[in-house]
C-alpha cells in the first residue's frame, strides 16, 4: 500500500462552535481557534479538521448549509479563515473541512428556486415526489424524528429529508447539481485547504425505486434504499476525477450502513474513490436494535471484537479510521472509561488504545484533557435538536421524564458540544460573554491550565504517546493479532513490523489484572502510570486499574 501524510498523520478534531470565543459573543469562532494555534500544535497533530464553518441558518449547527463560499456570520469571515489556514501551516498541520452534500440548507438559493416552480430548471437538483395514497411517498423515516419526507404547499410534492425538515435533500442523479458541488470543491482546494471529511457520504444514491423499507431494515441499515445506493461509487469516481485528481488532498467519509465488505469497494486501495471511511459499529455498541436512546453495558469482549473485524479486514486492502468520539457521540471516557473513579487513568486508556490501532486516529476537541459528559437539569439547557425531539417524542410516547433524561445524560451529541475547558475561571476560559450552550460545571478542574501545570495529566500523555506514535511506524503500518479474546478486562494485541514488535495492553476495569508481557518477554517502552516504570524497565505481571501501556518485545 501507498504511504502517504495522512496515513501517518494524528487528526484533532475541531468543533468551532464550542472551541474558543474571541470576540465575547458566547459563540466560538476562527479568530478563536487561531489564537489557539500553538496549542493545537502542541499537541504532536498533523491534521486539523474543522466542523462546518460555512453561512447557515444553523437549524443543525451548521450542517444546514445556505452558501457552500460564505462564512457564517457568527464564525467571522473568509478572511479569518484563510488567516487560520495559514496558522495551522505554518506549524506544519494541514486542514480539512466538512463537506456536506446530501443536503443543503433550505434557505440554500438552489432550494430556494427549486420549491420555486415545478418548471424551475433547479426542481431536479433536489428530490421531489407526489403524494402516495394521500400521504408521503413511501415509509422512510428522518434520523431526527418523523417522516423523511415533508409536504410543499405550494405545489402540492412532497421533497426527501433524511435528517431535519430544514435539510432536503441533493438529487445525486442530476449531473449539473454534481458539476455544481464539484466546482465549489476546486475552488477551497485552490483556497488552500488540504481535504475534506464528508458527511453522510454512503447516502448520496438513492434507489431510483424508491421502495418502502422492510420491517427488518434500520434506518442505517446497509441495505436501506439511500445506503450505498446503485450509483455510489459512480458518483464517487467521478468526484474523483472532476475535484480531487491534481490536488494532494485527503479524504474521509462518514459512512453509515458499512461493513468490511462494502466498505472495501469504496476505499479500497486503487478503486479511485475515498481514502478513508467512519464506520459507526463500535458506535452502536450500546444501542438497542440500533436504537441509541435505548442503552446496554458494553461488553469488552464485543468491542475487541469489533476492533479486530476492521482491523484485518481492512488490512493491505483499505485504510483504517479509528475514533473514540466526535461532535455526534457522547464523551469518550463516559462511554468507554470510568469518568466517576477513574477517570484521568480511562482517558490516558483510551488515547493509547486509540493511538495504538492500525489507520489514522482521530481525537476531539477536549478528549486530550479528558472531558466527560454533562448532566443538564433541564431540556431547556440542551440545543442539540436530535435531543429535543427525542426528548419530545419520549415523553409523548410516555417514558418518564427522568428516564428520558438519563438517556440525554449518557447519548446526547451536545455531551460533545459543551465548551472547552480552557481554565477554572468565568465560562471555563471559553468567552467572556454568555456562551451558547452551558460550561460542564467540572471545568473547575478539568481544564488546561491545569493540566499545563501536572505533569501527569491527561493533556501531557496526549503529547507523549502522539510522539510516541510517531517514533514507531509498526503502530502505524504494522500487522494486528488480537491477545486474550474473551478476557473481560484486558484488551491486548500486537503490533509487529517496521523491524519492531510491540506489545498493546490496556486494562479496561476498575481492578488489578494480569499482564501478558512476562510470558513474551516484554519491557516498558510508555505506560499511562508515567514514570512509574521508566523505559527499558522489565513490565510487571499486572496492570493497576485502567492502566495502559505499551512494550517491546524481545
Amino acid at each position: 500500500m501507498t504511504r502517504t501524510w495522512w496515513k501517518k498523520g494524528v487528526v484533532y478534531q475541531i468543533y468551532p462552535r464550542s472551541f474558543m470565543d474571541s470576540n465575547g459573543d458566547g459563540v466560538g469562532d476562527l479568530a478563536g481557534i487561531a489564537g489557539k494555534a500553538d496549542y493545537i500544535a502542541s499537541l504532536g497533530v498533523d491534521i486539523v479538521w474543522l466542523n462546518p464553518v460555512y453561512r447557515s441558518p444553523n437549524k443543525d449547527n451548521g450542517y444546514d448549509i445556505s452558501d457552500y463560499e460564505g462564512i457564517m456570520e457568527e464564525f467571522g469571515t473568509m478572511a479569518d479563515l484563510d488567516r487560520l489556514v495559514a496558522a495551522l501551516h505554518e506549524r506544519g498541520i494541514r486542514v480539512i473541512m466538512d463537506l456536506v452534500v446530501n443536503h443543503s440548507s433550505d434557505q440554500h438559493p438552489w432550494f430556494l428556486e427549486s420549491r420555486s416552480s415545478k418548471a424551475s430548471p433547479k426542481r431536479d437538483w433536489y428530490i421531489w415526489k407526489p403524494a402516495r395514497a394521500g400521504g408521503p411517498p413511501n415509509n422512510w423515516k428522518a434520523c431526527f424524528t418523523g417522516s423523511a419526507w415533508e409536504l410543499d404547499p405550494g405545489s402540492g410534492e412532497y421533497y426527501l429529508h433524511l435528517f431535519d425538515p430544514s435539510q432536503p435533500d441533493f438529487n445525486w442523479e442530476n449531473p449539473e447539481l454534481r458539476k455544481a458541488v464539484y466546482a465549489m470543491m476546486r475552488r477551497w482546494f485552490e483556497r488552500g485547504i488540504d481535504g475534506f471529511r464528508m458527511d453522510v457520504a454512503t447516502l448520496f444514491s438513492k434507489d431510483p425505486s424508491y421502495r418502502d423499507l422492510t420491517p427488518a431494515e434500520g434506518m442505517f441499515s446497509s441495505t436501506a434504499p439511500y445506503v450505498y445506493g446503485p450509483r455510489l461509487h459512480e458518483f464517487i469516481r467521478e468526484m474523483r476525477r472532476e475535484a480531487l485528481d491534481g490536488f494532494d488532498a485527503m479524504t474521509v467519509g462518514e459512512a453509515p450502513g458499512s461493513t468490511v465488505e462494502n466498505a472495501l469497494e469504496l476505499v479500497g486501495e486503487g478503486r479511485g474513490e475515498l481514502d478513508m471511511l467512519f464506520q459507526f459499529e463500535l458506535m452502536g455498541i450500546d444501542h438497542v436494535n440500533g436504537d441509541k436512546w435505548r442503552q446496554r453495558p458494553i461488553e469488552v469482549p464485543e468491542m475487541k471484537s469489533i476492533v479486530e473485524r476492521w482491523q484485518l479486514g481492512l488490512a493491505g486492502r483499505a485504510w483504517n479510521s479509528n475514533y473514540l468520539m466526535n461532535h455526534d457521540q457522547p464523551r469518550s471516557v463516559s462511554r468507554f472509561g470510568d469518568a466517576a473513579l477513574y477517570r484521568n487513568e480511562s482517558a490516558k486508556a483510551l488515547l493509547l488504545l486509540n493511538l495504538s490501532l492500525g489507520g489514522t486516529p482521530y481525537i476531539y476537541q477536549g478528549e486530550e484533557l479528558g472531558m466527560a459528559n454533562v448532566a443538564f437539569d433541564s431540556i431547556s439547557d440542551y440545543r442539540d435538536v436530535d435531543t429535543l425531539n427525542y426528548h419530545k417524542e419520549a415523553l409523548a410516547a410516555g417514558v418518564p421524564e427522568a428516564e428520558a433524561m438519563r438517556s440525554i445524560h449518557y447519548m446526547s451529541r451536545d455531551n460533545a458540544r459543551t465548551p472547552m475547558q480552557w481554565s477554572a475561571g468565568r465560562n471555563a476560559g471559553f468567552t467572556e460573554g454568555l456562551p451558547w450552550i452551558g460550561v460542564n460545571p467540572d471545568c473547575a478542574k478539568v481544564n488546561a491550565e491545569a493540566e499545563e501545570a501536572d505533569g501527569a495529566s491527561v493533556l501531557h500523555f496526549t503529547r507523549a504517546m502522539t510522539a510516541f506514535r510517531r517514533k514507531h511506524p509498526s503502530l502505524v503500518y504494522g500487522s494486528f493479532e488480537l491477545l486474550a479474546r474473551e478476557d473481560t478486562r484486558l484488551f491486548a494485541f500486537l503490533r509487529v513490523g517496521e523491524g519492531e514488535s510491540l506489545l498493546v495492553e490496556i486494562n479496561m476495569s476498575s481492578e488489578t489484572i494480569r499482564s501478558e508481557a512476562p510470558s513474551r518477554a516484554a519491557t516498558t517502552l510508555i505506560s499511562s502510570l508515567g514514570p512509574a516504570l521508566p523505559v527499558g524497565t522489565p513490565a510487571p505481571g499486572t496492570l493497576a486499574p485502567w492502566e495502559a501501556r505499551v512494550s517491546a518485545l524481545s
